[in-house]
């Protein structure tokens, strides 16, 4: 996806669903472009469908979603069945939010990123979307 021309690296936040709490998405999305990130903020209420295509469209190094819902176990592997099919292996997924132990250690199998409960500091937050794009990515 990209061509080795210097730019900032571009995450996509998103809220999945019906969770209408989007104070820790916008902390998170002021902390990335703090650090040098280019965000593009999805707004509430997308589908996992609608996140993909943005991405796509965005040219996104990384998507992170913010989900406090409890519908972690049904949005993670929709979005990452949907990044499958598009081909988009070379974008990470990663997100937090009340996400169990257990079911972080399920996504993460299903090829999910790093999953941040909250209080994680926003620069561990940062470091691991730089780190895993300069490994995955072609910059």
């Amino acid at each position: 996806m990209n061509n080795n021309t210097a730019r900032p690296l571009r995450v996509l936040v998103a809220k999945v669903g019906l969770d209408g709490h989007d104070r820790g998405a916008k902390v998170i999305a002021t902390a990335l472009r703090n650090k040098g990130m280019e965000v593009i903020y999805t707004g509430l209420r997308q589908t996992p469908e609608m996140v993909v295509n943005a991405a796509l469209q965005e040219d996104v190094d990384a998507i992170g979603v913010s989900i406090l819902s409890g519908a972690h176990m049904t949005v993670f592997p929709k979005l990452i069945a949907l990044m499958n099919e598009k081909q988009m292996n070379d974008v990470l997924l990663t997100g937090g939010g009340i996400i169990p132990e257990e079911d972080m250690k399920s996504l993460n199998a299903l090829g999910v990123g790093k999953l941040f409960p909250p209080g994680t500091e926003t620069a561990d937050i940062a470091d691991y979307i730089k780190g895993w794009v300069a490994e995955h990515r072609d910059f």
